[in-house]
């Protein structure tokens, strides 16, 4: 016997926009919800957690001047498709939390249960190397908005999504990663972009916990050995890019390969966008002279004192270049520089789709200067951490680029994220970051 499918009560009866609010009988006038269009319905029904406001056919709430966290979730015929976190001013205006229909206190449960479950799956990644991590990423770990980062004794929390600004969250988080991990600190850190589209209100700028009085948020942390400096309140993201640890290593080892097979390799490479001396780093330890490029003077600084703190780890010599990274390549490929192995990690060029034609072609100039300026059998380490870029893209700039440079590319690797930022295939957004990694001839 087919199971009877649970209805959304008939509370919009006018269809109206996503902005406009439904002005029932007073009968209906507590009951709250979203009916969505058959798209919306369709791919949530094939695993995905976002509602866009345009697929909103009609919406109730009881107070606009107070919108609720949680909304129920209807497909166009009443039919529950489950609850939502809401988020009035965000073009992502529903995030599903749940395929039921569920309160503030059943959240607050399934929200401490989900974190638990994520930290228990990053805990084997982190060992006396390796002592920084992802512990929540958001959809990835079905908690939409929710991203922790775990610095060593440092855990810093954001909170990305209008529903999920309430103290009720902050202590539901708090506790766990406490019991969890018991942390030296929990701070919140918020992304400006991301707080003005939701509308968040500015966070305390209080830690969030302190395991002492004296706990600082500076510190020091590791990965693949090597010792960052990190601090919470300066940096991009939550302040490194933990996501490219694999591909740290990767780098160094696909150049000491490339290395011991050709008798020419001189050892002499170059990170560009390098931030705060990742990839520059490791390839020092197989590489003897690499230089590492950025526009922020302060992550150059930053740098720096990752190189005094893994000096002895390296072979190499490693200097630091402040500057346009299109203008400094376009000089330096004019002037004949030469390099063994290169390494491309801009920012991300596209947030929407719009931006992806005008991405690539920021794309192609980089890796054109860079395939100018690299010997052959040289590596060519090229990233995009843009999620509207996709590898036919990215891989398509890459070749036109070859094309223009008169030069034959062979494709060694294709790499993501590390594995504690885990791509979810119900969910493409959560592949973002793209490395590939090539030989050039």
């Amino acid at each position: 016997m087919n199971k009877p499918q649970k209805t959304y009560p008939d509370t919009n009866r006018r269809a109206t926009s996503p902005k406009s609010r439904e002005q029932d009988s007073p009968a209906h006038a507590t009951v709250s919800g979203a009916k969505i269009n058959r798209r919306a319905a369709d791919r949530l029904r094939a695993g995905h957690l976002w509602v866009y406001a345009s697929d909103i056919e009609s919406l109730s709430v009881p107070d606009e001047a107070a919108p609720p966290a949680l909304l129920p979730v209807a497909d166009s015929r009443g039919l529950l498709l489950g609850t939502a976190l809401y988020s009035p001013a965000s073009q992502i205006a529903l995030r599903l939390i749940s395929r039921e229909a569920i309160g503030q206190q059943e959240w607050l449960q399934l929200l401490a249960a989900r974190l638990r479950q994520a930290i228990a799956r990053r805990k084997p990644m982190l060992d006396a190397e390796n002592d920084a991590c992802r512990l929540c990423f958001s959809e990835a770990d079905d908690l939409p908005g929710v991203v922790v980062d775990k610095y060593a004794g440092l855990v810093i929390l954001q909170l990305l999504a209008k529903g999920l600004d309430s103290q009720d969250v902050r202590d539901q988080c708090v506790k766990v990663l406490r019991e969890e991990l018991s942390p030296n600190a929990i701070l919140e850190r918020p992304d400006p972009r991301v707080r003005e589209l939701e509308g968040l209100m500015a966070p305390a700028t209080e830690p969030l916990y302190l395991k002492k009085a004296s706990a600082k948020s500076s510190t020091q942390f590791h990965l693949n050995g090597f010792t960052f400096e990190y601090d919470a309140d300066a940096g991009q993201k939550t302040g490194a890019f933990l996501d490219q640890r694999s591909n740290y290593a990767a780098t160094r080892d696909w150049a000491q390969k490339l290395a011991a097979g050709n008798p020419n390799w001189s050892g002499r490479a170059l990170d560009v966008c390098c931030y705060q001396g990742g990839f520059a780093l490791h390839l020092a330890q197989v590489c003897s002279r690499v230089t590492g490029i950025d526009a922020s003077h302060v992550s150059l600084e930053i740098a720096e004192k990752n190189l005094a703190a893994n000096r002895t780890r390296l072979k190499g010599e490693v200097d630091w270049v402040a500057g346009d990274a299109f203008q400094i390549l376009r000089d330096w490929s004019d002037a004949g520089e030469r390099f063994d192995a290169i390494v491309l990690d801009p920012p991300a060029f596209a947030k929407s789709k719009r931006a992806v034609e005008g991405a690539l072609r920021g794309y192609k100039e980089l890796n054109l200067r860079a395939l100018k300026m690299l010997k052959p059998g040289g590596l060519l380490v090229t990233c995009s951490c843009s999620h509207h870029v996709s590898w036919t893209d990215l891989e398509g700039a890459v070749a036109s680029a070859a094309a223009d440079a008169s030069r034959r590319v062979r494709l060694l690797e294709r790499r993501g994220a590390a594995p504690d930022h885990p791509v979810i295939l119900n969910l493409p957004e959560t592949e973002y970051l793209k490395c590939l990694v090539l030989e050039v001839e």
